[in-house]
């Protein structure tokens, strides 16, 4: 168990400096008794992977990290078999029975374990984050459900391999696109969205220690103003803690108008919303 109560797991996440609300650490809490994986989604840049290495962080155990993208296929999430190596004994044992041959060459020692696959049989419980689930094709969500609904894989040519211990499954998703029903059903959700003012100057300070506190207060209104605006793409807290890093190695001790028109670039990576932003907020 992770945690005695959601409160704890709250305390225990702040002491590594994520800053979970109540709902946060009632869904970590809740997964770990219930044995459920997480699904967390959420806008870029809002600490839906941070949650991640932060429930690694105090549980102790090993982050194993699946990054999706289009075209992700059995052979990177699962396992596959190692090619070279079964050739290069095929080739040492001609004249062989093949049947032999077979049963040797599809043996552990030519298996290639991929992030599932390493999660399952990890002999030590780990964290599994399935990071931007909702990059990959539906079909490819398929992968997953053995391993969501049973903790376990099933390998054609030595059988089914089951969880030696229950790995916590995070799994993120930006929205960009409706996850299947089928996923949906197996995981415990979790929604995180910018952060109120407030919490976005904790979470500075915590992050960026030697941050002067009005200075954090100054950049948390500044970005939450500019996140209301009609952007492409609207600052991530991770790109708010940058511009906190940004002005500190400035040496700026206040924010003004003129320092805002020199760094927008930290908080905004489209020349268009810069442009718009800088005349909303009437940067000359």
């Amino acid at each position: 168990m992770i945690g005695s109560s959601p409160q704890a797991i709250k305390e225990a996440l702040e002491g590594v400096k994520y800053l979970a609300d109540q709902r946060t650490s009632q869904v970590v809490y809740l997964a770990d008794r219930l044995t459920k994986p997480i699904l967390v989604e959420g806008p870029a840049g809002v600490g839906k992977t941070e949650l991640a290495k932060a429930v690694a962080a105090i549980t102790g155990r090993r982050l194993i990290r699946l990054q999706c993208y289009e075209g992700l296929d059995e052979a990177k999430a699962l396992y596959e078999w190692n090619y070279k190596k079964q050739l290069l004994r095929i080739q040492a044992d001609v004249g062989h029975d093949w049947n032999e041959l077979e049963d040797d060459i599809f043996a552990e020692g030519f298996l290639l374990a991929r992030p599932l696959l390493e999660a399952i049989r990890s002999p030590l419980p780990v964290v599994l984050l399935v990071d931007e689930v909702d990059r990959v094709e539906i079909e490819t969500e398929a992968l997953l459900l053995e391993v969501l609904s049973d903790f376990q894989v099933s390998i054609p040519e030595l059988g089914t391999v089951t969880a030696a211990t229950t790995p916590i499954v995070i799994l993120t998703s930006n929205n960009t696109r409706e996850l299947s029903e089928a996923l949906k059903r197996r995981c415990l959700f979790l929604h995180i969205n910018y952060p109120e003012p407030e919490r976005e100057k904790e979470i500075l300070l915590a992050r960026v220690p030697e941050l002067p506190e009005q200075l954090a207060v100054q950049i948390a209104r500044i970005v939450r103003s500019i996140r209301a605006m009609d952007l492409k793409k609207a600052p991530s807290v991770s790109e708010s803690i940058d511009w906190a890093r940004t002005l500190l190695a400035l040496a700026v001790e206040h924010i003004d108008e003129q320092v805002v028109g020199d760094t927008l670039h930290v908080l905004l990576k489209y020349q268009t919303d810069i442009e718009k932003a800088a005349k909303e907020l009437a940067v000359g």
